[in-house]
């Protein structure tokens, strides 16, 4: 990135359609006034999204008794926390769910669950749940699953999903601290499994976790790599009970700085705010004048604060649209 003397080219450029790559010099991003980072990370934004802010909503279909051991997760089996545990639920509760997010006006509603892949039954079940959300709604749909095979992959696509949710989380480097009972390639293949069958792809981390910048660099570059279509952005918030209950909180800067670097790194992709948004000033607001052009809102798993009211109106205020697309079809 030698050629560029400042984060202002370089964002010129990016508009105009160059792109950086693993082989560059990516020290700039690091190196920038963050007032001026944001500011040109939020101009990249406006030239691809214009004003428009996406919004998503998730369900916990199935909670707790995780097989996977991400050090991360109060669900996880392998920690000891007081996270709620429940099978998969019922299809009323989550239709009644997902109509709720269509007449708040939502994006995309997304069904989540533990474990690492559904079992039989739970699948079928799912597979039923959407079908009818599909048959009797107009909202979007993505599916958080886990480890999922070509055949599920095809029957979750003809049932109307039409977005696979499945975070590489980290660096292919960090990603062994941070879990063993599956690895990172096994992350990028349950991603290219989604994509050859013609799904959108959600894939982002956390941050906070104990990686270095270059961490947070290499998976941005990773997801530019793969062209996933959205990026969830998590910051760590500890739980006790997990092997990372007692990691120190991220700044906000720290915070700001990352969702800056990833819309420079991937201007076409939506970067979403997602879990942490509590360790921000007012739930995050500067983010969205810092290059996020997304968030998932509502009652989620590990974001509270905030509400679909709430940040409706802090984004109408900022002049956002918040009008979802299939509504304007």
């Amino acid at each position: 990135m030698c050629q560029f003397t400042n984060v202002s080219e370089l964002a010129d450029a990016i508009i105009d359609g160059f792109r950086i790559t693993r082989e560059m010099d990516t020290s700039l991003l690091l190196q920038a006034d963050l007032p001026t980072l944001s500011k040109e990370a939020n101009r990249i934004r406006k030239a691809f999204f214009r004003d428009h802010i996406d919004l998503c909503t998730i369900i916990s279909g199935r909670c707790g008794k995780c097989s996977e051991d991400c050090k991360f997760c109060a669900q996880s089996g392998h920690s000891h926390t007081s996270c709620e545990e429940h099978p998969l639920l019922d299809e009323e509760s989550i239709l009644n769910e997902a109509k709720g997010n269509q007449e708040a006006l939502i994006d995309r509603f997304c069904i989540v669950n533990s474990g690492y892949g559904p079992t039989d039954e739970d699948f079928e079940k799912l597979v039923s749940i959407y079908t009818k959300m599909d048959e009797e709604l107009q909202i979007k749909f993505c599916a958080s699953l886990g480890f999922l095979t070509d055949e599920q992959l095809h029957r979750l696509h003809q049932a109307g999903v039409d977005r696979i949710h499945c975070n590489i989380e980290t660096s292919e480097r960090f990603f062994p601290s941070i879990c063993t009972t599956h690895s990172f390639s096994d992350k990028l293949a349950n991603i290219k499994r989604a994509k050859a069958e013609g799904f959108t792809i959600c894939s982002g981390g956390i941050i906070g976790m104990g990686e270095t910048w270059q961490d947070r660099l290499d998976m941005a570059l990773t997801l530019s790599e793969l062209q996933v279509d959205s990026i969830p952005i998590n910051s760590l918030m500890p739980i006790q009970g997990t092997p990372f209950g007692d990691l120190p909180r991220l700044s906000e800067e720290d915070i700001l700085r990352t969702v800056a670097i990833f819309r420079f790194i991937n201007p076409s992709a939506h970067i979403r705010l997602a879990g942490g948004r509590a360790l921000m000033a007012e739930d995050g607001k500067a983010c969205f004048t810092g290059g996020a052009s997304a968030s998932i809102t509502g009652d989620m798993l590990t974001t509270c604060g905030s509400t679909i009211k709430s940040d409706r109106k802090m984004l109408y205020d900022l002049g956002f649209d918040v009008t979802p697309d299939w509504l304007k079809k």
